[in-house]
């Protein structure tokens, strides 16, 4: 049996449920009193982020708006940021919207504390201590960065999407109220669900390093583990669940509460154990066919799970069996959850195949060969990856052979 062991790493403090938005203004003012908040445009417009705003204020908070956040959040707007904010001095930062609004707040308390050029802190533990503390509040339920130690963004000076990953990036809280994603329209609901349901399985399924005292201390992403599985298995039956009903009718308030749970659940599972080969291929797929992130792993997803099958029979059981898949023999239960979870993913409009993505076909080599320069995401692979063995997922998942 193997041994136990697990870690868990959260935000101080997670406030979860209707209407907890409001309590922003007293969760901020025990941190601090000059506020910068990190958003969108379109969230910088709406009547909730007035009242948020108005809550802040009459605490005494001094707040500074940037809602310049671009998707898939470059770099230069990291620091058109960063100037935007010269003098101001903020001692809290609030990212309030989608990932890349999170990630925004995350990667500018980063560069204010410690200064640039931000790509001295790509990777895992190059973040040398603690940052401004930042608040976090989602209005997707996708990509668990209220929860996680890892930030990405768009350097121009690479083909790939990077990430920072550092414990001292978790935040400080974060404040989950499924109330402001009523908004969220059914393919972005899609699409970060979708995402989350990734996060989940490839956490889930992620591969089991040995239990050394140094592994918590040199890695950020520890592999699976007790505590990871569970939040795990919280988050699949939650989406699996709730997901479908929340894209079909999104004012239905039960319905955005736990998909909100089960993204939330995902990133405390994958913010520990990692993501794997479906994140790996999907960032040469995204930057080829400029394609959404959730959009991508998602597609990939029950391709690896498939290739991954002989290395992880137990935890696809596992998931099997919290999406109701209990009879048949363990080859039976794992064939079945597959087949539910592409089921799953078609339902809610996710292409089936990579060539449904439109990739190019003659770029299959080339995202195979890509694909493994994402080192850590490749190495957290419960099944051994070699470009040979990426390169049978890739093209399974472009011709949906399987």
């Amino acid at each position: 049996m193997d041994e136990i062991f697990g870690v868990m790493r959260s935000p101080n403090a997670i406030v979860f449920g209707n209407g907890q938005r409001h309590a922003l203004g007293q969760i901020i003012g025990r941190i601090g009193t000059r506020v910068l908040v990190c958003t969108d445009q379109r969230f910088a417009a709406s009547t909730a982020m007035d009242e948020i705003l108005a809550d802040l204020k009459s605490k005494g908070l001094d707040c500074l708006v940037f809602d310049g956040t671009q998707a898939e959040l470059p770099l230069s707007s990291i620091e058109e940021c960063v100037k935007f904010c010269e003098g101001f001095n903020p001692d809290v930062i609030a990212g309030i919207g989608g990932g890349s609004c999170m990630d925004m707040a995350k990667l500018v308390s980063l560069l204010l504390t410690h200064g640039g050029p931000m790509d001295r802190f790509y990777g895992e533990f190059k973040v040398p201590g603690p940052v401004i503390p930042v608040v976090a509040v989602p209005t997707t339920s996708g990509t668990g960065s209220e929860v996680t130690p890892v930030a990405v963004l768009a350097d121009h000076a690479r083909d790939l999407k990077v990430g920072v990953s550092s414990p001292y990036l978790i935040p400080h809280t974060a404040v989950c109220d499924a109330e402001l994603t009523l908004t969220c329209p059914p393919g972005l609901t899609a699409l970060s669900g979708a995402d989350a349901l990734t996060h989940a399985v490839e956490a889930l399924t992620a591969i089991s390093h040995p239990r050394t005292p140094e592994l918590s201390q040199q890695r950020v992403f520890v592999g699976k583990n007790l505590f990871s599985d569970q939040h795990a298995l919280a988050a699949i039956r939650a989406i699996f669940k709730y997901l479908p009903r929340a894209i079909e009718d999104g004012s239905d308030a039960n319905a955005r509460s736990m998909l909100m749970y089960g993204a939330v659940s995902a990133g405390m599972a994958f913010g520990v154990a990692g993501t794997a080969a479906a994140h790996a291929i999907q960032y040469p797929v995204g930057a080829l066919t400029h394609t959404a992130h959730g959009l991508g792993v998602a597609t990939l997803l029950p391709y690896v799970m498939a290739y991954n099958a002989p290395a992880c029979l137990h935890e696809l059981m596992a998931m099997g069996d919290a999406i109701g898949v209990t009879h048949g023999t363990s080859e039976q239960i794992v064939l079945e959850t597959i087949e539910l979870t592409r089921d799953l993913c078609a339902r809610i409009g996710i292409p089936r195949t990579l060539a449904g993505l439109k990739l190019p076909e003659d770029k299959l080599d080339w995202v195979a060969e890509q694909s493994m320069l994402s080192a850590r995401l490749i190495n957290n692979n419960p099944r051994k990856l070699d470009v040979e063995g990426v390169r049978e997922i890739v093209q399974n998942a472009f011709y949906g052979t399987h």
